[in-house]
């Protein structure tokens, strides 16, 4: 919904949130992820309140399951990640 199909962030929601939704597959953010592995993982994790794809999601009226982040999801999300990175 933010990052869109494409990971360019041309999702539907990409324009509504706070910070702007970064596009996944550009060099420099790609490096970025390279650098620093597990950046959007912990970055997921250090936000205030851990809250900031939850809020954006519910403020443009997506309906949010009432469980935080488990550990499994936050593992999905970094290999997820690392296929991101290694995509040319």
């Amino acid at each position: 919904m933010c990052h869109g199909v494409d990971g360019k962030g041309t999702g539907a929601l990409a324009n509504k949130s706070n910070p702007p939704t970064p596009d996944l597959t550009t060099p420099a953010f790609k490096k970025r992820l390279s650098d620093y592995p597990g950046v959007i993982v912990s970055s997921i994790i250090l936000r205030p309140n851990g809250d900031l794809i939850p809020k954006t999601l519910r403020e443009n009226g997506i309906k949010l399951s009432p469980y935080p982040w488990t550990i499994k999801d936050l593992r999905d999300l970094n290999e997820y990640m690392i296929g991101v990175i290694s995509k040319k």
